[in-house]
């Protein structure tokens, strides 16, 4: 079976995930059988519009967290696998993928972050992520992540959070303190909010 290589390449023009509420990525298979995604209208007529929404996706956001309605029924398989592979909590999962894509498998940001947690290409190389839009790999991969960073600073959820959001070297940083940013102290609160409504 012929492997298919998944391009996607979002040219937002300066629109960051914080800003954007809304996105026409435009869908395309060229002669190779390779997917291609732009915001761009492709040459080829071949072509499926997907509009991509998050409106709770960005931190800049005005979404009241215990509030919100949470998300059931999605990804149950593959989150509850890996909840169990890397004793992480079902509901930790489910509320980083909340707050990181709001359960879109096809999300990305501007940075280069993909998927339903929100894989850095450099996160995709050390778990052998080979198509990070596929929820069980995505899945897979960043509760392998978060078990690390947990085991890293020793169970300390916020901090295990804060270097998701910021990076390990953000933490190492303010010496294993929560980074002062604003994107990342309300990251963690945010996920810390849904973990107790999603358990």
């Amino acid at each position: 079976m012929k492997f298919v290589y998944l391009l996607l390449i979002l040219v937002i023009g300066g629109v960051t995930s914080s800003d954007a509420k809304s996105l026409r990525v435009y869908k395309h298979i060229d002669k190779e059988g390779i997917i291609h995604y732009s915001s761009k209208k492709p040459r080829n007529h071949h072509y499926k519009i997907i509009n991509v929404k998050c409106p709770e996706c960005g931190w800049k956001n005005k979404v009241n967290w215990q509030t919100t309605p949470l998300v059931t029924g999605k990804f149950d398989k593959e989150i509850n696998a890996a909840a169990k592979k890397f004793t992480v909590a079902p509901s930790l999962i489910k509320a980083i993928i909340h707050a990181e894509s709001s359960f879109k498998p096809d999300a990305q940001s501007s940075v280069g972050a993909q998927g339903l947690m929100q894989l850095m290409p450099a996160t995709q190389k050390i778990y052998s992520v080979k198509n990070p839009f596929n929820p069980k790999q995505n899945i897979h991969a960043g509760t392998a992540l978060m078990k690390h960073l947990l085991k890293t600073y020793n169970n300390n959820l916020s901090i295990a959070l804060a270097a998701y959001n910021s990076g390990e070297g953000a933490v190492k940083k303010y010496n294993n303190t929560i980074p002062p940013y604003e994107e990342t102290e309300n990251y963690v609160r945010r996920v810390k909010i849904l973990q107790k409504r999603y358990k």
